[in-house]
C-alpha cells in the first residue's frame, strides 16, 4: 500500500511539473529611460501641453494626444501598450490603483538603476553615470555563462555607457550602443543603410544615439542572429524631459510604442520567436511630478523619481491587463522573473529579488 502511495505521489508530482512548464523559449526586455508612470497611465498632462516653456506649440500637440479621459489619452499615446499588451499581457505599476513598482538603490538614476534591473539587486558602491565597467555579473552574463544560451544572448543601447553596465569586456555579450556600426560577416544591405544613417543625422544627445537606429539595429539583428536573449535600451524619453521638452518627450514615447509593436509583430510572424517568446518592458527609474518643472528631473532629491513600471506579454504571462491589486513589486524582481521564465533559477553574489509571480502563468 505504502509502495502504491508512493507511485501516485510521484506520478502527480510529475504530472505537476509537466502543467507547470513554461513555453518561453526566448525573452526580450525593453526599457524606456525615465519614462513616468504618470504617462503611462494617464496619458498626456495638460498643465505641461499648455505651458510653453515646456510645449512649442500647445495647439499641435493637444490636437495629438490629447483626450477627455485617463483612458482615451494613455491609448492615444501607445496604443500597442492599450490596444495589445492590456488585453493579451498585464501592467503592473498604477499608483493611482495602488499597484507599486519602485527602485530598491537610493540614487534613482541611470547607472544604478540599469544595473539593479540586470543583476536583480542594488550596489550602493555604483553611484555615478560614469563609464566604469560594472564590478557585478548581469542576467545576461549569468545566462551567456549558461550552455543553453551561450552565445545567444546580445544587447542594443541608445546610451553609449551600456557597453560598461553589462561589462561587454569581461561578459563578452555584443553589446552596441551609442553610435557604433553593427558589424558582422555578412551584414545585410538594411544594416548597413543604419550604420551610415546613424552618422549623417543631426547629433541632439551628444552620448546617445536616437532611438529609431537602435530599435532597427536590434531588430536586424535577431532576423540575422536569433538571440535566446535580447536586451534593447531606449533613451529618447529621458533625454527630452531633461531639455524640458515636453512634446518631443510624448512624441518620443508614441515612437517607441510603434517600435514594440513593430517588434512584436516581427517576433509572432517569425517561425523562432512565435508563441515562444516573452517580452517584458520596464524603466530605469522614474521622474518628479509636473509642478515646478520636477518632471524634467529625478535623483534621490526628487520626490517619485524611485517610482516605475512593468508591463509584460508573451505566453506565460497571464493576460490580466493593468493590475489593480494593493501590492509592492521592485525592480530587483525582474532578473528572477525573466529566468524563471526560461525555466531557471537566477542566482548570483549577493540575493536577488524574487520572481513576480503575478507575471508567471
Amino acid at each position: 500500500m505504502k509502495k502504491l502511495l508512493t507511485l501516485v505521489l510521484c506520478c502527480i508530482t510529475i504530472f505537476a511539473a509537466a502543467q507547470t512548464k513554461h513555453k518561453t523559449k526566448n525573452v526580450v526586455i525593453i526599457t524606456l529611460d525615465g519614462y513616468r508612470w504618470q504617462e503611462l497611465f494617464r496619458g498626456a498632462d495638460s498643465s505641461l501641453i499648455n505651458n510653453k516653456q515646456f510645449t512649442g506649440n500647445p495647439k499641435a500637440i493637444t490636437k495629438q494626444f490629447w483626450a477627455t479621459t485617463d483612458q482615451e489619452r494613455r491609448l492615444i499615446l501607445m496604443p500597442f501598450m492599450w490596444n495589445t499588451i492590456a488585453s493579451k499581457g498585464q501592467i503592473l505599476g498604477n499608483r493611482d490603483l495602488s499597484n507599486k513598482v519602485d527602485v530598491t538603490n537610493p540614487y534613482w538614476f541611470s547607472y544604478p538603476g540599469y544595473s539593479e534591473l540586470l543583476c536583480g539587486f542594488a550596489d550602493t558602491s555604483i553611484n555615478s553615470n560614469s563609464k566604469k565597467n560594472n564590478p557585478n555579473v548581469t542576467v545576461l552574463e549569468f545566462l551567456n555563462k549558461q550552455a543553453e544560451f551561450k552565445g545567444k544572448v546580445a544587447a542594443f543601447g541608445s546610451w553609449d555607457v551600456f557597453p560598461y553596465i553589462i561589462n561587454r569586456e569581461r561578459s563578452g555579450i555584443p553589446v552596441n550602443a551609442g553610435y557604433e556600426n553593427l558589424t558582422a560577416p555578412n551584414i545585410s544591405a538594411s544594416t548597413r543603410l543604419l550604420n551610415a544613417m546613424q552618422t549623417q543625422v543631426p547629433d541632439p544627445f551628444g552620448s546617445e544615439r536616437l532611438d529609431v537606429f537602435t530599435h532597427y539595429l536590434a531588430k536586424e539583428y535577431m532576423i540575422a542572429h536569433h538571440p535566446r536573449v535580447m536586451f534593447i535600451g531606449h533613451g529618447e524619453t529621458d533625454e527630452w524631459a531633461h531639455e524640458g521638452h515636453y512634446d518631443l518627450y510624448l512624441k518620443s514615447a508614441n515612437y517607441i510604442d510603434q517600435y514594440l509593436a513593430d517588434l512584436w509583430n516581427f517576433i509572432q510572424n517569425d517561425p523562432f520567436y512565435k508563441d515562444q517568446t516573452t517580452m517584458i518592458i520596464t524603466a530605469d527609474h522614474g521622474r518628479g511630478e509636473a509642478q515646478k518643472g520636477l518632471w524634467q528631473h529625478h535623483g534621490k532629491n526628487i520626490p517619485g523619481a524611485n517610482e516605475i513600471w512593468i508591463a509584460a506579454i508573451g505566453p506565460d504571462v497571464k493576460p490580466l491587463g493593468v493590475i489593480k491589486t494593493n501590492t509592492q513589486l521592485y525592480q530587483n524582481q525582474v532578473a528572477q522573473t525573466l529566468c524563471n521564465l526560461l525555466g531557471i533559477e537566477y542566482s548570483n553574489a549577493k540575493p536577488v529579488g524574487k520572481a513576480i509571480d503575478t507575471i508567471i502563468n
